[in-house]
């Protein structure tokens, strides 16, 4: 169950985690209005959202694409909608100027420059999740608490969503070749959802 954060209030995620599942739902199969039917929020299909919206929103719309769809068709409808946001920010929220010093650096420093801009916005996509992050090899991202698996259970990692944010930030702002896996999930019984960044 979700609850309130620690002030009490409803933390806000930004729209992409649900415009972009929209999207991608609609590419591969015509349609998002059963998954979104299924998680209550067909609302959002007749006026998608511009602004933060609740994270119990987000929650709810990744648990009944899960619940809705196969595994794989899932796990490959949320990794293209998170493929879509990391487009959206390059297009728009990453300065052309810090892309353009970021794909001049080396791959650790780009990394460590890189999740530490993303780490001063996390609230924006993690919601009242923890996130953070450490610069190795493989470099690594954690997400403890997080709002697109929180109250699942699976047999495998579903925050496909993030896996592919990462991925696309990754294989265009620090090493083309970056594979990103998720190694961890809350879903399976982990303490945090962890996602690994190789090259």
């Amino acid at each position: 169950m979700n609850a309130p954060n620690d002030t009490g209030t409803i933390s806000r995620i930004g729209p992409n985690a649900i415009t972009r599942v929209a999207e991608a739902l609609i590419a591969a199969r015509g349609s998002a209005d059963d998954v979104f039917a299924a998680a209550g929020l067909r609302h959002y299909l007749a006026e998608p959202p511009e602004t933060m919206v609740d994270e119990r929103d987000v929650t709810s719309l990744h648990r009944a694409l899960r619940a809705e769809l196969d595994v794989e068709t899932a796990g490959r409808i949320g990794h293209d909608a998170g493929l879509r946001t990391g487009d959206y920010l390059l297009a728009n929220r990453i300065p052309k100027p810090a892309q353009r010093i970021l794909k001049l650096l080396p791959p650790a420093p780009a990394s460590r420059m890189l999740l530490k801009a993303v780490g001063k916005h996390a609230w924006t996509f993690s919601g009242s999740g923890h996130f953070s992050y450490s610069i190795g090899r493989p470099v690594q991202v954690r997400i403890q608490d997080c709002p697109l698996c929180r109250g699942s259970q699976a047999d495998r990692p579903v925050c496909d969503f993030y896996r592919g944010a990462f991925e696309r930030l990754f294989t265009t702002l620090v090493h083309r070749q970056t594979q990103v896996t998720e190694t961890q999930c809350q879903a399976m019984g982990a303490d945090a959802c962890l996602f690994e960044m190789r090259w």
